[in-house]
């Protein structure tokens, strides 16, 4: 049986088509469906991706909206019952207010949106976007926000450490954790955190702009081969 991953679509989403692609020219064998913001039932799939964009302007905040239109309240009983969640930049943000993933994504510490490439270590126990990532290599993949600096209380941010929950930390070329290399002013360099579980994760990198070498270096193929991995039980 094939894997079956629904990618969501709210109004100012702009990375849905993108993150289809990605998902489907990585993982030959699976349905990629684009999924309405009114639906209501996740039941019939094994993963479910929030991508990137602007869904509503990011008025309010970035993210707000989104996780209360219909499908939001779908998407907790998906996770609740250990459906694979993943959040790529505004789908983190919308992870958070459906109070799924731990923390705020607020202003860049440079008050400016940020686009670029950025290095990223894999940490923490196995996650869905990360369990077939090598510890110790580094990863290329792009950003683009004006919201990512990931801030939590000290004793939520060291909870995070003492659980593994932090799966991937900006860091230099060489690997190197370095206050130098956050683009954004993340505490402790955070650039995606999971749940407990491993299966409601949230990344501000987009892996699906460089899941193609006519991109880039394809780096991002393998966060989600990690997804199917989860997905079939081989969180290594």
């Amino acid at each position: 049986m094939s894997l079956s991953v629904g990618v969501v679509r709210f109004p100012g989403t702009n990375c849905e088509t993108e993150t289809v692609r990605a998902l489907g020219s990585t993982l030959a064998d699976a349905r990629v469906e684009l999924l309405d913001h009114r639906r209501g039932d996740l039941a019939d799939l094994d993963a479910v991706v929030l991508p990137g964009g602007f869904s509503y302007g990011d008025y309010l905040r970035a993210g707000a909206i989104a996780a209360r239109a219909p499908i939001g309240a779908a998407v907790r009983r998906f996770a609740a019952a250990g459906g694979v969640v993943v959040g790529i930049c505004n789908g983190f943000q919308q992870l958070q207010e459906l109070g799924l993933l731990p923390g705020a994504l607020i202003r860049n510490r440079t008050l400016r949106f940020f686009c670029g490439d950025v290095h990223l270590r894999p940490e923490g126990r196995p996650s869905a976007v990360t369990c077939e990532l090598d510890r110790g290599a580094v990863y290329r993949i792009p950003v683009a926000h004006g919201e990512g600096c990931f801030w939590a209380e000290d004793e939520d941010l060291k909870r995070l450490e003492d659980r593994g929950q932090i799966v991937l930390r900006y860091c230099d070329a060489q690997g190197v954790v370095d206050d130098g290399a956050n683009p954004n002013g993340s505490l402790g360099q955070v650039a995606g955190v999971a749940n407990e579980g491993g299966n409601v994760v949230g990344m501000m990198p987009h892996p699906e702009r460089n899941a193609d070498r006519l991109t880039g270096n394809g780096d991002g193929r393998v966060f989600f081969r990690s997804l199917a991995a989860f997905c079939a039980g081989g969180a290594r």
